[in-house]
């Protein structure tokens, strides 16, 4: 496995938490930033909680680089 099969694995896990529903798939397990902001900031889930939200806020960084990447990959073969 080289570095560049790792970044598009990376990119591909920001692309499926960039969209996950907040209130069909995160209100209903508790991931929702309400749960984060009651002080849970350092537990794993408010971890959890803080990259889902930043992968979703840098979405569209995130549709450059998924554009990139397909050019890339057609110029490439």
């Amino acid at each position: 496995m080289g570095f560049w099969t790792l970044l598009e694995g990376l990119l591909l896990f920001a692309n499926g938490l960039a969209i996950l529903n907040e209130d069909r798939f995160l209100a209903p397990r508790g991931l929702t930033l309400a749960d984060l902001q009651r002080g849970k900031r350092d537990t794993i889930k408010g971890q959890i909680i803080g990259l889902i939200h930043a992968c979703q806020f840098m979405r569209l960084p995130l549709i450059i680089l998924n554009i990139i990447i397909i050019i890339v990959k057609l110029l490439s073969g």
